[in-house]
């Protein structure tokens, strides 16, 4: 896919893998407008879910009303609240039926935006994220991602934090940070 300065990112980049895509989505500009206030980031961290065979993935106990959005088309917001606390949003990718899914864990505010993305949590909270935004088309005009070509992340793998009874899949080297970005130190693990 040619890449352009600026460009909201069309469904065809999201089918693709869940594998292939954490690489690339680090450096992307996650892109909303909240209260009237364009808030823009950089993301640093995501984290990749690999579908019905992966245990720490909500598709591994199956198709439900829960999980249906992970099964549809590639490139809509999957969206489930933890903890009593937390929205979280991820990113369906592949191909429909694949149930693969990118959790974005962090990112770095941009245009003088002074708030603290160091987790998933905090991320789906600034951007306004709630469960209403469950099913959201990334690429239509509310939520999106911008490409920046120019921007250049230097990926480190490490393992997923939190998933201890996913057997195997625990041990997996699924979280995907942009080392380069200065922000990635604040990142809590």
């Amino acid at each position: 896919m040619p890449r352009t300065k600026g460009a909201r990112l069309p469904r065809e980049f999201y089918a693709q893998p869940a594998l292939d895509l954490a690489i690339q989505l680090p450096g992307t500009i996650l892109t909303r407008r909240v209260d009237g206030e364009l808030r823009r980031a950089r993301l640093i961290e995501v984290e990749a879910y690999l579908g019905p065979k992966d245990l720490a993935s909500h598709s591994s106990k199956g198709r439900t009303a829960r999980t249906e959005v992970m099964f549809g088309p590639p490139g809509h917001a999957y969206v489930y609240f933890i903890y009593g606390m937390h929205f979280m949003l991820n990113i369906v990718a592949g191909v429909k039926g694949d149930a693969e899914a990118l959790l974005v864990r962090g990112a770095e505010p941009l245009d003088g935006w002074d708030v603290d993305l160091s987790g998933p949590g905090r991320v789906a909270r600034a951007f306004g994220v709630t469960r209403a935004d469950n099913g959201l088309d990334l690429t239509g005009e509310d939520l999106f991602l911008v490409d920046d070509p120019a921007y250049e992340p230097r990926i480190v793998r490490r393992k997923r934090v939190g998933v201890d009874y996913a057997r195997h899949w625990k041990d997996r080297l699924l979280r995907f940070i942009d080392a380069k970005n200065p922000d990635a130190q604040k990142l809590r693990y």
